[in-house]
């Protein structure tokens, strides 16, 4: 059945701090900071809130990076607790992206997910660091790519240089994920939407104001972006559907339709060949639908097209 999800990416330049201030005050500013911000979104009640990466590293311009240390073992997990009670307060989801030590001494670069109890329910550390952030920085390289179960549904994580490699994509692609949270300092353009196709996912990306943050369908489409003007987005998806190719399932659509009407909502992007099917119903998933009339998953047809392919005799000699 329909699975709304509102989602809202937000995006700030980095808190400007001077060195010489109180680490304490330094964290009650980045605090502040943060706590103006939110209100842009959350008189819409979001589901979930993205964050920029690094959200309360103060401005990397005018902070060094031994200071910054000093106030990443100062700040301990006072902005997270911030956030954790905004989340409780207004029952949602927050995406905090931020850097934090471990108990060893050493750093991560991490989302950590809170749920709508302010609860941490999830941590995904970056996989693919840039070279400068273990060799300058310290921090070390993440190796799990966890799925996070939230009650709306399968979260997937990924953080800014991690978008540029395969071998994260494809494990998010085989673990099959509703919606991937990218929280960065760069957007990754075609990457995107090419992650968001090839994950069958929704994409949530908050990006630092230099360029949009933006909500992606699964078949790649970007649904809503921040503009120059307005520094975050919110839209609706519904996360009840499944992609599906044109080929032997196009003939079914006007029997869906005249079953079940606008119950059932069949998007085509164009130009690709697959269309995003859903239920818009209470009274039935859109798995029901699929079995009803024996729609093929687009993953499914291209597993049977490379079966195919490789069957004997079908491979010119």
């Amino acid at each position: 059945m329909a699975n709304y999800v509102k989602i809202s990416c937000l995006s700030a330049p980095l808190c400007p701090v001077a060195p010489e201030v109180d680490l304490q005050e330094a964290v009650e500013k980045v605090i502040s900071y943060w706590r103006e911000k939110l209100k842009q979104v959350l008189p819409d009640r979001p589901d979930i809130i993205v964050l920029p990466e690094c959200c309360d590293r103060p401005d990397v311009t005018m902070y060094p990076a031994q200071r910054r240390q000093e106030y990443y073992r100062h700040r301990k997990d006072q902005v997270r607790d911030f956030f954790a009670g905004v989340a409780k307060e207004h029952r949602c989801y927050i995406a905090y992206a931020a850097v934090r030590e471990m108990e060893d001494g050493t750093f991560r670069n991490c989302i950590q997910l809170i749920d709508r109890t302010g609860a941490v329910v999830g941590v995904y550390n970056k996989n693919h660091l840039v070279i400068a952030e273990h060799d300058k920085y310290g921090i070390l390289y993440g190796k799990e790519a966890p799925i996070i179960e939230t009650d709306f549904g399968r979260v997937a994580c990924a953080i800014c240089f991690d978008l540029n490699f395969e071998e994260l994509r494809i494990k998010y692609a085989q673990a099959k994920p509703d919606l991937i949270l990218f929280s960065s300092a760069y957007h990754g353009g075609l990457m995107q939407n090419y992650w968001a196709y090839s994950c069958r996912a929704f994409f949530a990306g908050s990006v630092y104001t230099k360029s949009p943050s933006s909500i992606l369908s699964p078949v790649g489409d970007v649904i809503g972006e921040s503009t120059n003007y307005f520094h975050f987005v919110t839209r609706t998806v519904n996360l009840d559907c499944r992609v599906i190719h044109l080929d032997l399932n196009r003939t079914k659509f006007n029997a869906i339709k005249a079953k079940y009407g606008a119950k059932v909502n069949i998007y085509d992007p164009g130009r690709l060949g697959a269309v995003i099917i859903s239920s818009e119903s209470e009274d039935f998933t859109i798995e029901e639908i699929i079995r009803e009339f024996e729609l093929e998953l687009l993953d499914d047809y291209m597993s049977r097209s490379l079966a195919h392919r490789h069957a004997p005799g079908h491979i010119e000699c």
